[in-house]
């Protein structure tokens, strides 16, 4: 069994960045495909990015292509997610998540078998 321990979410202003972090305990999960999800009040959990095993294939939701920057190390068990450009939308529990599955299914969310507690990510207009 893999733990997730999300971490570096907290209150920015509109346009500045955050760097979470996403740290996995137990086995490696150096085979398995790595997501985030986030899910703001009232709203149902979405896609955020996901990267690969080897990290050659990186996946993004449209509403954040081009402001966030998912990748991994592996060597750490640890996962990131770069967020630059934030906008009040982004405000949400942002979720780490891993498994193994189809690259069609990657913005699955019951495609991925562990998940993290979750970070709070607040972007104040």
């Amino acid at each position: 069994q893999v733990l997730l321990v999300e971490s570096g979410g907290g209150l920015v202003q509109a346009g500045g960045s955050l760097n979470l972090s996403c740290a996995a305990s137990g086995r490696t999960f150096s085979s398995d495909t790595m997501g985030w999800f986030r899910q703001a009040p009232g709203k149902e959990r979405e896609f955020v990015a996901a990267i690969s095993w080897s990290g050659g294939r990186i996946y993004y939701a449209d509403s954040v292509k081009g402001r966030f920057t998912i990748s991994r190390d592996n060597a750490k068990n640890t996962v990131y997610l770069q967020m630059n450009s934030l906008k009040s939308e982004d405000t949400a529990v942002y979720y780490c998540a891993g498994g193994r599955m189809a690259r069609v299914a990657v913005t699955t969310q019951n495609e991925y078998d562990y998940w993290g507690q979750g970070t709070q990510v607040t972007v104040s207009s």
